[in-house]
């Protein structure tokens, strides 16, 4: 099976690893860890970095860091992953999920600003859902796929409607909006290192902010929140959240190749594009002048979803559709969601993820690529 985003483990993640078995710095406490999180921090440009044990429980901490809780709203995309929403559910929060522009497929920018118009009043007490009487307090901007919306005006709507931006840019590692890396645009930001990323730990996932007390106190519940070095003292409620030494090893020797599979990335976009020019109704995902994405995922849009998808998998080549919209999902059926003409699942319908792994080579481009033509 042609993968469709399979981990290349290329450089010193072996003598990482061994490193910390031979040692025995195999849990959350070990070197390796705080040399992961320093190598991430200036790899965006964050101030703060903290590793925790998925994208998931980043998001997760984030939200809780920042008061989120029952009866409060957290405003994010229809179209993400599932993640994204469960976090918000953690708290006891409910989203309120904003259809997505369908042709960069992130959060529809016009959309969102009509919503807080005409939805939302900003009193004393912050911003309120009209209809309830509710507090909206943040919104988590999700850079789908490793793009990215207009950064400027999202943040010029959150100041305007007093909400704290909490990004999940667990996508975006290397991506970019005019020259300022994805997760240091909000309060905090997150990354994951899930085995389908850029680079991958297995499993885990990353805190950056610029904020020095707020990544002390994520780093203080990601450990238990024990309070006391020695005895076992614990001063609130906190989380097993903290990224192994282990898996730490793993993320150090793929920062060094990160730049390398960026490159890779591009490389393999811009062949599947040359490919496929022309090619039926095929579209890419649009990309806005002042992004610099990591291109994760290669995604083509086409009414012959269903059709390439089988094609491409009968020849193990593995490709997936596009998450289902989380409006579709029962758990959050019943939340709000503000659309005009419901783009989410006209993307959701057309959308396929193609092979990219950072070490397919060219002649397995091509072999996807003829196997994606013959549907046409």
């Amino acid at each position: 099976m042609l993968l469709l985003s399979g981990p290349n483990i290329a450089g010193n993640e072996w003598k990482y690893v061994k490193d910390c078995l031979d040692t025995g710095w195999v849990s959350s406490v070990g070197a390796y860890v705080e040399q992961f999180e320093k190598l991430t921090a200036e790899f965006t440009g964050a101030k703060y970095a903290v590793a925790t044990s998925s994208g998931t429980t980043a998001l997760h901490i984030c939200l809780l860091l920042n008061g989120i809780g029952t009866g409060d709203y957290v405003i994010a995309p229809n179209m993400t992953f599932i993640a994204s929403i469960n976090s918000i559910k953690y708290t006891g929060a409910d989203p309120i999920l904003i259809d997505v522009d369908p042709e960069t497929w992130q959060m529809d920018l016009d959309l969102l600003e009509e919503f807080l118009q005409q939805e939302c009043d900003i009193t004393k007490a912050g911003c309120l859902f009209k209809k309830n009487g509710r507090r909206i307090k943040a919104i988590m901007p999700v850079h789908v796929l490793g793009n990215m919306c207009n950064m400027d005006r999202l943040l010029a709507l959150a100041q305007k409607y007093q909400l704290t931006v909490l990004e999940d840019s667990t996508e975006a590692l290397g991506s970019s909006y005019k020259g300022k890396h994805a997760g240091t645009f909000g309060l905090m930001g997150t990354f994951s290192y899930n085995g389908n990323k850029i680079i991958t730990t297995g499993g885990g996932g990353m805190i950056v902010t610029d904020n020095e007390e707020l990544a002390k106190h994520a780093k203080h519940l990601t450990t238990q929140a024990k309070s006391d070095p020695f005895e076992y003292v614990h001063d609130e409620i906190g989380y097993n959240y903290r990224l192994v030494n282990t898996a730490a090893a793993m993320g150090v020797g793929q920062m060094e190749l990160l730049p390398g599979f960026l490159k890779r990335k591009q490389g393999i976009v811009a062949f599947y594009k040359s490919a496929l020019e022309g090619v039926g109704d095929i579209q890419f995902q649009k990309i806005d002048k002042e992004v610099s994405p990591n291109w994760w995922l290669p995604t083509i849009m086409t009414i012959k979803q269903k059709n390439v998808l089988k094609i491409l998998n009968d020849h193990k080549m593995q490709s997936r559709p596009f998450w289902v919209p989380m409006n579709q999902l029962r758990m959050f059926a019943q939340n709000v969601y503000y659309t005009k003409n419901d783009r989410s699942d006209y993307v959701y319908r057309k959308c396929l993820s193609i092979p990219c792994s950072t070490n397919i080579t060219d002649d397995q481009l091509l072999a996807v690529s003829e196997k994606i033509k013959e549907v046409f």
